[in-house]
């Protein structure tokens, strides 16, 4: 056991020896702090030099950059005035090319035209349209290009087979079949008829009328009968070629539609060729029908040059 005397003299130094050792480590830690604290101001003053250096470095790329850009926009701005220059050269060049096959298109749909209308009229007989009352002839050689029979229904009954021309039947039977639904009974007494047959028809009435016939019937080679569109027609009640088919209400819707089916009327009142035939109708097309109704003119009152206009588009 320490005596107290020798206590109390330990007690101090002891004291002295922890509050030296306190001291050094706050030394210590200090200056560890401000190696550190320096260290980190070296290295951060460090990083913003190399800032400043990486700054300075980018600053002068951007201005080269800027100085070639502005020089590639010199060069492409004279490029686009050359380019300009030679593209207004192109579109002339262009409008001159587009224009001259648009004049070939132009003259190509012209030509073809014109083939379609020789082709046309190739394949239509070029005497449907002409005068032959009395004023043109047709050759005992001439038969329509086609006949079709008209069907019995719409023939008188006791006539023998009739026919009519094979591309403007359907325009008669359309008449026939319209008039029946308006309640008229035409029928057809006489289509086509050959130089022949016309002949022979001529003979007979000469024999019985003498000449008198001629004021209704045509010589052979004279009749519009053998072209194939002209027709007789009367209604039932009628029952044959005769004027008093004038007063029948049958006539007056003829009167009224025929044109609509491109038939007229070949010889009206008043007419210089033949007695007044209220039975005898001429298929010559819708267009010429209708111009020649809605002009209130008769088939023989046109020019033959104005006819022949409409032959290309007599079955159209």
């Amino acid at each position: 056991m320490t005596p107290p005397e020798k206590r109390t003299t330990v007690l101090p130094y002891t004291l002295f020896i922890v509050t030296l050792l306190a001291l050094i480590s706050v030394g210590i830690y200090s200056y560890v702090m401000y190696q550190k604290h320096t260290n980190t101001i070296a290295a951060l003053e460090a990083e913003k030099t190399a800032v400043k250096a990486e700054t300075r470095a980018v600053d002068a790329l951007l201005l080269r950059e800027r100085e070639e850009a502005s020089s590639t926009i010199t060069d492409l701005a004279a490029r686009l005035s050359l380019s300009t220059e030679e593209l207004e050269d192109i579109q002339r060049d262009l409008r001159r090319e587009e224009n001259r096959n648009e004049e070939f298109e132009d003259q190509l749909r012209d030509l073809a035209g014109t083939v379609s209308v020789l082709d046309k009229l190739s394949k239509t007989d070029r005497e449907l349209l002409q005068k032959y009352s009395r004023t043109y002839f047709l050759n005992e050689n001439f038969i329509p290009m086609k006949l079709a029979e008209v069907p019995s229904r719409y023939v008188m009954p006791g006539k023998k087979d009739q026919y009519f021309h094979g591309s403007a039947i359907k325009y008669l039977l359309d008449l026939l079949e319209d008039a029946k639904d308006a309640g008229h009974e035409l029928r057809v007494i006489s289509g086509y008829r050959s130089f022949a047959e016309q002949a022979e028809l001529k003979g007979q009435f000469l024999q019985v009328y003498g000449s008198g016939s001629n004021a209704f019937s045509a010589d052979q080679g004279y009749s519009e009968h053998q072209l194939g569109t002209a027709v007789d027609i009367t209604d039932l009640a009628t029952g044959a070629t005769s004027e008093s088919f004038a007063a029948t209400e049958a006539y007056t819707w003829m009167i009224k539609n025929a044109y609509k089916y491109g038939f007229i009327l070949s010889y009206p009142k008043g007419n210089q060729f033949y007695v007044y035939e209220p039975w005898h109708w001429r298929f010559v097309g819708r267009d010429l029908a209708r111009d020649l109704h809605s002009k209130k003119k008769s088939f023989y009152e046109l020019e033959q040059r104005e006819l022949d206009t409409y032959l290309v588009s007599i079955f159209d």
